[in-house]
Formats: C-alpha cells, structure tokens, sequence
C-alpha cells in the first residue's frame, strides 16, 4: 500500500511502522438533502496544513506517532453496493495487517462498508455512535442502502444493545420508538452517559468501533455539512467526548463522516473537522 501524495498533516509514515491507518471514503450518493460530503476527506486532507501537529489539550505531537495516510479510494458513485464492498477491502487489508482502519467519509453510509469487514473479526463488538440523526429507518423512499439507514443495517449484524447512541435530536417518531425499545443504548439530545457507558465497556474490554457524525455538532460551530440540525453540540463536548472514549476503550477500527465543504466557504467546518482528526489520533 502507497502513501497518498498528499497526507493529513505528518501522517506520512511507512506504512509498516503505521500502527493506525487513514483512507478516504469519497461517497455521497445517498445523500437525501445537500450532497458534497464527497468532497469531506481530501479537504480535511488539504487544510490539515493550517494546523499545528502539537495538541496543546494533549501534550502530545503527530511529529512523534506512526500514522499511514492512504489516500481516498476511488468509488464508484451508480453503486452503493460496490462502494461498500470497496470500503471493506480496503479496511480488511488494515485489519489483516494488525493496524486499525480510520476512515475519513463521505457520508455516514460509508460507516457500514467498514463495519462489516470490523465486526467478522470482532463479534462481541459494540459501536459508539455520536450523530444529530438516529439513522435507524429500516428504509428511505424503499432504499435499505442509506445514509438514513446506515446504523440499522449496523444493528443487523450485532443486535439488540451493543449500539450506544448519544446526541440524536431528529429523526422519525418510529425511530426513537425503535431504539427506546431497547435495540440500541439511546441517549439522546446530548452527550449525557457517555462516561457512564464507557465506564461499562471498559470492564469487560469488549472491542469497540467508534462512528462520529460531525452533524452531532451545533450548526452554529459546523455548518459544512448535508442535514445541519439545530441544537447540538459544541466543539470542546464533543472533544471531551472522544477523548473519553478513545483514552479508555479497546478502539478496533473508526470513522469521521459527514463534511461537505463546500456548503461553508468560510472553511470553518473543514477546520473543525481536521482538529478533531487530530485530537482522535493523538489520543488512540
């Protein structure tokens, strides 16, 4: 496997000494309101330059860690199909390698063609989910392979409970009755039990694959993005968050979805997105 010409900022190691491995997932056919979440991983990419490779939150320096950037895969944008079959070879020569997949999307639909190749290696995994939407409709307008759908196609190979899902504030009445029921672990509106459920999951050091939705985000902090919801998040919650989740938790594979960036001309969201990139690396 190749380094991409152009990496996130100092992940240009050797992929041999690479013990977590960045690859692109340039995909938004599924997307139901604004598209350009395609464009998500070769932005974060590109203007990772206007970082710095040192977290001053962490102590810690992207100089002095081991992180392959492989680029984005190239997808075909007619089949969402064989772009999740796409993803999953990707993600199942990483894991074959004993490294740990981290995807930068693309829309959140992209999450399934990882998760699938994650979880045959890993049954007893469990997904932590931040995300403004419950993305658990059996269907969308007859379409089971959607970004709408992607957390209940999820919920077909692992079950009842292993789904931890925290800051939903939108979606249809019968899928927060869905997930109330007891398919998933719902907190909703905020981050509130996080701590809570990583104190559970560290217990039994189960595997987890973690799947962040940046919509999960108050729109005022991230407008780039294809369904903005009002009420979210801020920045340093949903920071604080993952550093929570990633210091403390057995992280087999993970993915960073749902940046369009140009729908924020400002580049602001791409900023947001590249520091928590950052963050999350740093703290694996």
């Amino acid at each position: 496997m190749r380094k991409n010409v152009e990496t996130f900022i100092a992940c240009n190691a050797e992929y041999k000494d690479a013990r977590i491995v960045l690859f692109g997932a340039p995909f938004d056919s599924t997307t139901s309101y604004r598209p350009g979440a395609r464009f998500g991983s070769a932005a974060i990419r590109h203007e990772s330059y206007g970082l710095e490779t040192y977290s001053p939150y962490l102590d810690r320096d992207l100089e002095d860690i081991a992180v392959f950037d492989s680029g984005d895969i190239e997808l075909p944008m007619g089949s969402a199909e064989m772009a999740l079959d796409a993803l999953s070879e990707r993600t199942a020569e990483i894991l074959d390698d004993g490294k740990v997949p981290f995807m930068l999307g693309g829309e959140h639909l992209v999450t399934l063609g990882a998760f699938r190749e994650v979880q045959k290696r890993y049954t007893d995994i469990h997904i932590i989910h931040f995300d403004a939407h419950a993305d658990l409709r059996d269907d969308y307008l007859g379409v089971k392979l959607s970004h709408a759908c992607v957390m209940r196609r999820c919920h077909e190979l692992i079950g009842d409970g292993k789904i931890h899902q925290f800051g939903i504030r939108s979606g249809e009445r019968a899928e927060f009755e869905w997930a109330k029921s007891g398919h998933t672990d719902f907190h909703p509106l905020n981050l509130d039990g996080v701590s809570a459920v990583v104190d559970q999951l560290e217990k039994t050091e189960v595997p987890v694959y973690l799947t962040v939705d940046l919509d999960v985000l108050d729109p005022s902090v991230f407008p780039g993005t294809g369904t903005p919801e009002a009420g979210g998040v801020s920045f340093n919650e949903l920071r604080e968050a993952l550093m929570t989740v990633c210091s403390r938790l057995n992280i087999v594979g993970l993915d960073v979805n749902e940046l369009a960036p140009t729908l924020d001309p400002t580049g602001v969201s791409t900023a947001v997105a590249g520091k928590l990139v950052r963050e999350i690396v740093l703290r694996l």
